[in-house]
This record gives C-alpha cells, sequence and structure tokens, in this order.
C-alpha cells in the first residue's frame, strides 16, 4: 500500500474540461483522447505548471468505448506529459 506523507500538500493545480458536442454534431469525428489532450494541455498551461512537475492524471469519460486501452494515460502522453506519470480514467457511465 502506498503511504503518502502528510507534510507534502495535495494540491489541484488546473482543471479544465472539453467542450459539449451534438450527438452526431461537429466533434464528432474527434477522439475523446485528443479531445483531452487539449484539456490537459489548458490546464498546465494556465496552471503555468511545468509540465515534469505534474504528479498524477484524473480524467473523466462518458463513453469509453473505442478509445482502446487507458484513455487518460493517451492523452496525457498527448499532451506532452512525461510517461512516468500515473492516469486514472474514470468512467462516468
Amino acid at each position: 500500500m502506498f503511504a503518502r506523507d502528510a507534510s507534502d500538500p495535495i494540491m489541484i493545480c488546473g482543471a479544465a474540461r472539453t467542450p459539449l458536442g451534438a450527438f452526431q454534431g461537429e466533434l464528432s469525428g474527434v477522439p475523446a483522447t485528443e479531445l483531452g489532450s487539449v484539456a490537459i494541455d489548458a490546464a498546465v498551461h494556465d496552471a503555468g505548471v511545468d509540465k515534469a512537475r505534474v504528479d498524477e492524471v484524473l480524467m473523466g469519460n462518458v463513453l469509453p468505448a473505442g478509445l482502446g486501452q487507458a484513455p487518460a494515460r493517451q492523452a496525457a502522453l498527448g499532451a506532452g506529459l512525461p510517461v512516468s506519470i500515473p492516469c486514472t480514467t474514470i468512467s462516468v457511465v
């Protein structure tokens, strides 16, 4: 089990979301992982944080079917984050 040092505070430094699109609308041809990459990149940029300092990525996704394995990891790598960062996809179906 992973024990966290209490003197190392947990901080959420940035968050972003993708635009809402209509069913079969303009965004229907853009994979959620690509939209997620844009959102992650924007959140990190807006927070003014160096990408190497990001500790973890949590990404929610409503319909993960057809995205392949580990959509959050795909999005994080697409945003240019290091491969060493743990990523979690939260399915909200």
